[in-house]
């Protein structure tokens, strides 16, 4: 059957009885409820009671593996020398202090041939500035990753930390030959290295994960981290022991967390002197409490990251 152009305008309703919703009811199908002016499910993330969800960190561990692999890759990517650089830098900086402060400043090193006990400082340090100074700067070169697709945005600074960890295979095998030339030998004290390496890579991660944070918003961090680290480096047991400095004044010492870390590593290392207990507590106490204080911060800056980065 056929109409004619007359009779099909007379089948159509008119114009006034054309009205929104008739118009929206006849694009989505005859009798389907009009579509509402907001949403009614927003999807967010499920906030849990800590700061951080180990579950979730575990969900992703093979993107921490391939973001620690890159980063150690990038490091050294088109250099001569390659991961010698990991040796050259503590190398240089323990002939440096040798010569200045061992051989012409006389500086005691508690029975210890100076260029050892200044290597055993740099390596615990080498390690913590390295690691802090990449995982701080780890989430604004890492912007193209993070606006794109979700993750758990924590895992770039642990990528970081991960990725300087490897520097510490080399700087052990120079300390290791060190202690042989000199003829010092290790004690029952080195058990407790894979501690002071645990308590060490957690500070790391703390530092880092905090000042990760702050760069994204605050560009000024990324400027005022190496003038930190530095200042950090002469307030730090490294090129001198603690017993230089006035008893009175040990106190101040050793609330600072790299304090009892050095000292215990060397007391691992050497056996010259006992383990300073408290001043260990007192590492362990700061880096817990800045490691939970860096959390708290890193997931309430967490959901802008994308935004401002």
């Amino acid at each position: 059957m056929s109409f004619t152009p007359a009779e099909k305008a007379e089948a159509l309703p008119p114009a006034a009885a054309q009205t929104p919703e008739t118009t929206q009811t006849a694009r989505h199908g005859r009798g389907a409820p009009p579509l509402p002016a907001e949403p009614l499910v927003v999807i967010e993330p499920r906030r849990p009671a800590l700061p951080v969800s180990p579950r979730e960190l575990w969900a992703y561990h093979e993107l921490l593996y391939f973001l620690a692999w890159r980063d150690v890759k990038v490091r050294y990517k088109q250099t001569a020398l390659g991961a010698a650089w990991v040796a050259l830098q503590p190398l240089c900086m323990m002939l440096i202090f040798s010569l200045f402060f061992g051989r012409l400043g006389r500086m005691p090193s508690d029975d210890i041939p100076y260029p050892l006990f200044a290597f055993a400082g740099l390596v615990p340090w080498s390690f913590f500035s390295t690691a802090t100074t990449m995982s701080g700067n780890s989430l604004v070169g890492s912007a193209n990753l993070v606006t794109k697709v979700y993750f758990p945005r924590l895992l770039v600074p642990m990528a970081a930390v991960a990725a300087a960890a490897v520097d510490l295979v080399f700087t052990f095998a120079i300390l290791f030959a060190l202690m042989f030339y000199y003829g010092v030998r290790p004690g029952l004290g080195l058990l407790a290295l894979p501690l002071l390496l645990g308590l060490l890579g957690l500070l790391a991660l703390a530092f880092g994960t905090l000042t990760s944070a702050l760069n994204v918003k605050y560009r000024d961090v990324r400027v005022a981290l190496p003038f930190l680290l530095q200042v950090w480096f002469f307030g730090s047991p490294i090129i001198y022991p603690t017993s230089l400095v006035p008893e009175n004044w040990r106190w101040l010492l050793a609330l600072n967390p790299m304090t009892g870390i050095v000292e215990g590593f060397r007391a691992a290392l050497f056996g010259q002197r006992p383990f300073d207990v408290p001043a260990l507590a007192i590492s362990a106490a700061v880096t817990a409490a800045l490691l939970l204080y860096a959390a708290f911060v890193f997931r309430r800056m967490e959901s802008s990251f994308a935004d401002i980065v």
